[in-house]
């Protein structure tokens, strides 16, 4: 079974599971769940800063589509090699 197909079951579990077992869930991996909810490092924050001082000074941005087209782009050579 492949990490997406988990995912989608565990997924459709959590959201029906009934609540004594989403305490017992929810308490076997509290930690990581609270640890990554807010976890910047003051780099990540610094490069979020920056992008952003960016572009309300008028930076170009591209578009979602774009975005896409090059995301697609480096998947497709990335699955290539």
């Amino acid at each position: 079974m492949n990490t997406v197909v988990m995912k989608e079951k565990l997924h459709r579990f959590i959201e029906t599971v009934e609540e004594k077992r989403m305490k017992t869930i929810y308490a076997l991996f509290e930690k990581e769940i609270e640890e990554d909810e807010w976890d910047y490092t003051d780099e990540f924050k610094a490069e979020l800063d920056r992008r952003y001082d960016y572009y309300t000074n008028g930076g170009e941005m591209i578009s979602a589509e774009s975005a896409g087209k090059q995301t697609k782009e480096l998947v497709r050579k990335i699955k290539a090699k």
